[in-house]
C-alpha cells in the first residue's frame, strides 16, 4: 500500500523557537493525514498518519498526557 501524497509544504512547530534544532515538521497529505520528519535530517525517512491518529496525537498533547 502506497502512503498518500503530500499536497502541502513542510513546516516546523512554532514552538520550536528559531535557534532550535531538535524538532520535526509537519506537512498535510491526500488523505487528511499529516507526514512528518525530522528537521535536521529532511532527507530522511517521512512517518506517514493517519486523520484519527493525528487528531488522537493532538488532543494527547493539548491534554498534557505526555511526560518528559
Amino acid at each position: 500500500m502506497n502512503p498518500p501524497c503530500i499536497v502541502s509544504a513542510f513546516r516546523k512547530s512554532s514552538y520550536s523557537g528559531g535557534a532550535v534544532n531538535d524538532c520535526v515538521e509537519v506537512a498535510r497529505t491526500s488523505d487528511g493525514g499529516r507526514a512528518v520528519r525530522d528537521s535536521k535530517c529532511s532527507a530522511s525517512a517521512v512517518q506517514h498518519c493517519s486523520p484519527g491518529a493525528w487528531t488522537a496525537f493532538l488532543r494527547a498533547v493539548r491534554a498534557d498526557t505526555f511526560t518528559r
